[in-house]
């Protein structure tokens, strides 16, 4: 099983994607004056487009390797290949020590290449429908709508989103290759 993994922050004070007012007038955009953030770890299938989302505090090593368990309990008795980026997290020894232990394989994206992340094109989608322009009252409610929005999506929208199902998507040929079966 080939599985796309990153991480997104939300942040309680909205990014700006579209405002208005009137000509010359400065736009007024109300905010609550506090911040929060939370860390969102997520994983996409690349085959099925079933998706797993941890919302986190932080984005440290103990906190991916929490979603590896996560994961792992959720994949119980699959093969779990990982796309991943090399995030200090992702790259700590124990991360990797623990992948190993769960027989997860990991496969490293090249340096300063979100683009080519399918779960980055997912998260910028989330954001625009359900974080921008918009101040939550709390960075809970926020997270709690985030994650029921992605998750809400059919597993074709989702590969759709992500740009899977678009013709020219780079790891299609790498996709036939036998990713998906039992361990």
């Amino acid at each position: 099983m080939l599985l796309a993994e990153d991480e997104t922050d939300l942040l309680l004070f909205p990014p700006l994607r579209s405002c208005w007012a009137l000509r010359g007038q400065p736009a007024y955009v109300p905010l609550s004056g506090r911040n929060a953030r939370r860390v969102i770890f997520g994983a996409l299938n690349l085959r099925t487009g079933h998706r797993l989302l941890l919302p986190r505090e932080h984005q440290r090593a103990v906190d991916f390797q929490a979603f590896l368990r996560f994961v792992h309990n959720q994949y119980r008795g699959w093969r779990v290949t990982w796309l991943l980026d090399e995030d200090s997290s992702h790259t700590a020894l124990s991360s990797q020590q623990l992948a190993e232990r769960l027989s997860m394989k990991l496969i490293w994206l090249p340096k300063r290449s979100p683009e080519l992340n399918p779960l980055d094109h997912l998260w910028g989608h989330g954001k625009d429908v359900i974080c921008a322009n918009r101040q939550y009252e709390t960075i809970e409610s926020q997270v709690a709508r985030f994650i029921d929005y992605i998750t809400s999506l059919s597993n074709t929208d989702a590969l759709r989103k992500a740009g899977i199902l678009s013709g020219g998507f780079w790891l299609a040929n790498v996709m036939s290759k036998d990713f998906c079966g039992p361990a």
